[in-house]
C-alpha cells in the first residue's frame, strides 16, 4: 500500500474535494481522533440489496469465489443454457 500525502483546502461551506480518490466508492466512515485531532476516512461501496444474500451465505460466497477462480484459469465447462430452468 503506498501512502499519499496531500493538502486539502476546505470550500467557503468547510467542504473538502477528494476528486479522484472516490471513484468506486458510495461512502466513509469517519472517525475524529481528538487527541491527535486526526480525521479518519474508511471507505465503503454499497451493493445492491438482492445481492446482500450472497455475502450473509459463507458457503454460496465460497463456492462463487471458488468459480471466479476457476473461470480466470479457464478450468470451466459448457454445460449449455440454462433457459429451461427461468421462471417467466
Amino acid at each position: 500500500m503506498t501512502m499519499q500525502e496531500k493538502v486539502l483546502r476546505p470550500d467557503s461551506k468547510g467542504r473538502i474535494n477528494l476528486g479522484k480518490l472516490t471513484q468506486g466508492i458510495s461512502g466513509f466512515k469517519m472517525v475524529y481522533d481528538k487527541n491527535s485531532n486526526k480525521i479518519i476516512l474508511e471507505p465503503y461501496i454499497e451493493i445492491p440489496l438482492q445481492e446482500d444474500w450472497l455475502f450473509k451465505n459463507r458457503e454460496a460466497l465460497r463456492r462463487v469465489k471458488i468459480g471466479l477462480m476457476q473461470s480466470s484459469q479457464k478450468n470451466i465447462k459448457d454445460l449449455g443454457s440454462f433457459s429451461k430452468y427461468i421462471d417467466e
